[in-house]
């Protein structure tokens, strides 16, 4: 299980558990290309990668901008020639695609809502449009999606990003059947799907100011077995096995990294 010379897209390589993934793929023996809006984190990370005898590349792109999306592959294609897999890691929520509970749910904020649904999931349909044409006319590939449990379960406040989620999972289905009906098994297409994880992203929503946990925080952790938040580096292995040849039969699958919550009824 590795991914010597294999050559990796990350998009969002620069939030927390991206910098997680491009560590597991470099560990692991791949080649990894940073693609994320914030140029100068995704060069500092490549920076360090190859300080460590690895081989990685920054490219700035949004991945909602086909254009830029476009433009970023074709820079990574013209420095390692090829790609070889990729992990759709882009995504996250936002204030306006939270409602509240003293909200007016019949007044919320729409427009936040599918802003926040189209960043997860047409920023991973978007990157698979390009990057995998690459690799089923060429010499295949491995695509990794990053789910949620908020696909699987109701979770309060946050419906654009469960609606955005949950489409990622429905999206993996239909893509691993539809491209495998196409190309046979030159492409797969499975979804990591992460309890919960101190991010940038969701920080506001699970801690206070000084750092203590917030009451939705302390009912994650009330109804995870593991009673703790997982730890970035605790996705790598699902991450690796997924991009490497040791999963060849394996498609369409949402592979759940959760500590227990989605199988806990809280009883």
């Amino acid at each position: 299980m590795n991914l010597k010379e294999k050559v990796i897209a990350v998009t969002g390589g620069t939030g927390v558990l991206g910098a997680s993934f491009l560590k597991a793929i470099h560990e692991a023996g791949g080649k990894v290309c940073i693609i994320g809006r914030n140029l100068p984190v995704a060069e500092e990370r490549a920076n360090e990668i190859c300080a460590s005898g690895g081989s990685a590349l920054a490219v700035k792109a949004d991945v909602l901008n086909e254009d830029q999306v476009k433009a970023a592959f074709e820079k990574i294609v013209g420095y390692f020639g090829r790609i070889d897999g990729l992990v759709n890691a882009a995504g996250g929520n936002m204030p306006e695609g939270i409602l509240q509970p003293d909200q007016d749910i019949f007044e919320m904020n729409i427009g936040g809502m599918q802003s926040v649904m189209n960043l997860n999931l047409w920023g991973t349909i978007i990157p698979t449009q390009i990057f995998g044409k690459s690799m089923a006319n060429n010499g295949g590939g491995s695509i990794v999606n990053i789910s949620s449990m908020s696909s699987q379960q109701a979770i309060t406040k946050v419906m654009g990003y469960s609606l955005g989620k949950a489409a990622v999972d429905c999206y993996t289905k239909w893509f691993a059947v539809e491209v495998a009906n196409r190309y046979s098994d030159k492409i797969r297409m499975n979804a990591i799907a992460p309890g919960f994880f101190l991010t940038e992203q969701n920080r506001a929503l699970l801690t206070e100011v000084d750092g203590a946990y917030t009451s939705r925080a302390k009912s994650i952790l009330q109804n995870t077995p593991f009673k703790r938040f997982g730890n970035p580096q605790e996705l790598s292995g699902a991450l690796v096995w997924l991009l490497s040849d040791a999963s060849k039969f394996v498609t369409g699958t949402v592979i759940t990294v959760d500590g227990g919550f989605s199988i806990f009824s809280g009883v």
